[in-house]
């Protein structure tokens, strides 16, 4: 039969479930999950009508089944009534029981909606929570930061601001407080950069005050390397060939390990740990070039501060230019630790453009403060402090050559002091001589005198006896000792520090010369004016003996030089030629003197050479010459060398032969008696036997022409000697031919008897003159 309801659904094809159950329980179990889905009243009613449905079907077939069997449609019927009447009854509880579910189910859908809102706040809420604690974390974060910042920790502060930016700000960037404490993180940095450079600031002004400390640490250092490489020379003469900081005082002072920078002796301590936290903040930071630019603003500003506008060099100590070469030291080697300890940080160029500026405005205050020194000692004790400053700084690999410029300037002014000096001392050493041989009283005293100066003695220490005299006057051994002072002060200035050998050893040689030539030799040249012979004498003597020291300085500054710089060139001292020339000019001089006191003797001889009688003793003028001569040589003259005592002799009788010859041709002198020509002649015998009595027969021979014209003229055969000339060769071969002549014919003048008229005497005299070639 047609159905009398809809296609079945889902609710038809459950039903036809509950309706092919077996069992009570399988029933109930069909029909629950339908009722529990059944909340609306049209599901129910369609519910009901499947129920409906199935009843009718099962009602139809059962009527198909009664048609054909009514016994058995009827027992069905009463069966059908009976689940009929159970159909109805469980529609009724179906209801029932759907009512109750729906009641159940309203409030249950009620308590879920309940307890999803409380899920859905509670998710919220833990959302929430979790949300607070990572803000709260990056707030602890930032807090962190800057609490690492009030320690001093810059480095961890910006690790914790970058762990804070990488990686908890992720967490949180949906939040409004990731965008504040993102924007806020460039100034936290700067803030991170700034604090680091306020202590580096601070580091380099500490690092700035103890920079004078350093360098005196420094030369401290410098000063016990100079005497361990002293000890080695001593123990080693070949060390002597190796300067400070060779490499092979290097390699020996290895064992003297001395870290300037920290060493508890000397409690120095730089650490550097505030620049490198800098330099890796600025690394980290992306800021290193800026940093390094800033750095050496910073450093180059700080260097000007080390150095002062104006340098005193006469101080006491040299404590200011001390002050000023230890702030420059230490403020260097800073510099230099500095570019060795990081890498790439400091530029090598940058550095020395700050050492050479600085040491060009050294240099300056230097030179600007040198010309109010007055005084080589003092000069010498600034040249010692510069040359430990020159020494430590080229152990740290600066360059030096501008300083040692510096001390080629301080050495020249510190010559031209000694020379100054030295040069008024040697003035008034020869003002103040009295020019007369030295005496000695004792042995002692000797001693100092010879060993002093340049002197060897004829005799031998032993035979000496005292008091004796020298033949130098006091002058020579106090120049001797003004020399050797004036060697001894230049050299002081060459030592291991100083490396212009060659520059000294000429600059001694020209000082020397200047000093010895100009101070001493013409000092004693102008003496030479004096009208006393026994000073010219001593002067003589003392040029001879300055000679001989300029010959022996020649060897010690050649040995001076051969030891120092292996250099093989001889040195020469102008001032020896200067000293032979005025020894000449003062035997020159010698011979004036001696010349012209025999000039006055000869000049006082009063000759009748008219006088009908001779004189039987010898004329007052020839004792006293011969008297003279005798003294003089025997006191004044004798300090003289016997080389020139000889030829102050021969030059003294050959100019006295000479004068004395001239008294007769003297063109007043018209006629000459034999009384003239025999007191003459007894005047030259005595003179002969006075030169024969010195026992040189050098000497003698000086007087041959005045004896053979003095016995020309009292020969009586005078003439016809004279004019033969075998016999005027053998007897009068000294003569001169006019001066014999002339005499001739004054002689024949005064032996004239009056009757001989003039006009006879005139042509006998022309005819002698014509026989010898002369013109009267």
């Amino acid at each position: 039969m047609p159905y009398a309801i809809d296609p079945p659904d889902e609710l038809a094809n459950a039903v036809q479930q509950i309706a092919l159950t077996s069992s009570d329980a399988d029933y109930i179990d069909q029909l629950v999950p339908v009722l529990r889905d059944v909340r609306r009243s049209d599901r129910a009613n369609r519910l009901v009508q499947s129920l409906d449905a199935l009843a009718a079907r099962r009602e139809a077939e059962i009527e198909k089944m009664c048609n054909s069997n009514h016994q058995e449609f009827v027992s069905s019927v009463n069966a059908l009534l009976r689940v009929r009447e159970g159909t109805v009854e469980l529609t009724s509880d179906i209801l029932n029981l759907n009512q109750s579910i729906q009641a159940s189910t309203e409030k249950l859908a009620e308590q879920k909606k309940a307890l999803v809102e409380s899920r859905g706040v509670r998710q919220n809420i833990d959302e929430a929570n979790r949300a607070l604690e990572s803000c709260l974390e990056v707030l602890r974060l930032a807090n962190q930061v800057h609490d690492l910042l009030a320690k001093k920790k810059h480095y961890a502060a910006l690790r914790a601001l970058d762990e804070l930016q990488n990686v908890h700000l992720r967490e949180v960037a949906r939040y409004k407080i990731a965008d504040i404490i993102e924007k806020s993180v460039p100034a936290t940095q700067k803030m991170i950069g700034d604090a680091v450079m306020a202590d580096l600031n601070t580091w380099l002004y500490r690092i700035r005050e103890a920079s004078q400390y350093l360098g005196e640490v420094a030369f401290y250092h410098t000063d016990m390397r100079r005497t361990r490489l002293k000890e080695r020379m001593d123990k080693d003469s070949n060390m002597t060939k190796f300067r400070l900081n060779s490499a092979i005082d290097l390699v020996a002072d290895e064992a003297d390990e001395f870290d300037i920078l920290n060493n508890e002796e000397t409690e120095t301590q730089v650490d550097f740990s505030p620049l490198f936290e800098c330099i890796h903040i600025h690394e980290t930071l992306g800021q290193i070039d800026r940093f390094r630019h800033e750095y050496a603003a910073t450093r180059k500003s700080q260097k000007d501060l080390v150095i002062p506008d104006s340098v005193r060099l006469l101080d006491e100590d040299e404590a200011d230019l001390s002050s000023l070469l230890e702030s420059i030291a230490g403020f260097a080697i800073v510099e230099k630790a500095t570019m060795r300890k990081m890498h790439n940080f400091r530029a090598p160029a940058d550095v020395d453009e700050l050492w050479q500026s600085m040491c060009q405005r050294t240099i300056t205050l230097i030179t600007k403060a040198l010309p109010a020194v007055n005084d080589d000692e003092k000069l010498l004790k600034i040249k010692s402090r510069i040359a430990l400053f020159i020494q430590t700084m080229d152990s740290w690999g600066y360059n030096v050559a501008s300083l040692n410029a510096l001390l080629l300037k301080i050495f020249d002014k510190y010559a031209q002091l000694l020379k100054q000096r030295f040069s008024e001392d040697f003035q008034e050493i020869v003002s103040t001589d009295d020019y007369m041989p030295m005496p000695i009283n004792s042995i002692d005293e000797y001693d100092k005198v010879v060993n002093v100066s340049w002197y060897t003695p004829e005799k031998s220490r032993e035979e000496l006896e005292f008091p004796c005299v020298l033949p130098f006057s006091q002058m020579y051994p106090l120049c001797c000792i003004d020399i050797r002072n004036f060697l001894n002060q230049i050299y002081l200035f060459s030592d291991e520090h100083f490396q212009r050998s060659a520059i000294i050893d000429d600059t001694l040689r020209d000082s020397l010369d200047e000093l010895l030539s100009e101070k001493v030799c013409q000092s004693l040249v102008d003496r030479l004016s004096s009208q006393y012979p026994g000073q010219i004498v001593q002067i003589l003597t003392n040029l001879g003996h300055f000679e001989i020291a300029c010959s022996e300085l020649q060897s010690l500054l050649y040995e001076a030089r051969s030891n120092k710089s292996g250099g093989s060139a001889e040195i020469e001292l102008h001032a020896t030629e200067k000293f032979k020339e005025g020894k000449k000019m003062a035997e020159k001089r010698i011979f004036e003197l001696v010349n012209s006191k025999i000039d006055d003797l000869i000049e006082i001889a009063e000759y009748d050479w008219t006088a009908s009688t001779p004189l039987t003793v010898p004329s007052n003028y020839i004792q006293e010459l011969t008297q003279y001569l005798s003294v003089n040589m025997d006191s004044v003259l004798l300090g003289l060398p016997t080389e020139i005592k000889e030829l102050v002799y021969f030059d003294a009788l050959s100019h006295a032969a000479t004068m004395i010859l001239a008294l007769p041709l003297d063109l007043n002198v018209k006629s000459i008696s034999a009384a003239a020509v025999k007191t003459l002649s007894n005047d030259v015998q005595h003179l002969s036997q006075f030169v024969e009595s010195l026992g040189n027969p050098i000497l003698d021979e000086n007087l041959d022409e005045l004896r053979q014209t003095v016995m020309l003229m009292g020969s009586e055969n005078a003439e016809e000697e004279f004019f033969d000339v075998a016999q005027r060769n053998r007897k009068f071969g000294k003569v001169d031919n006019m001066n014999g002549a002339v005499l001739l014919e004054k002689v024949q003048q005064g032996a004239a008897v009056p009757v001989q008229s003039p006009t006879r005497t005139a042509d006998r005299f022309a005819n002698i003159g014509s026989r010898f070639g002369l013109n009267r």
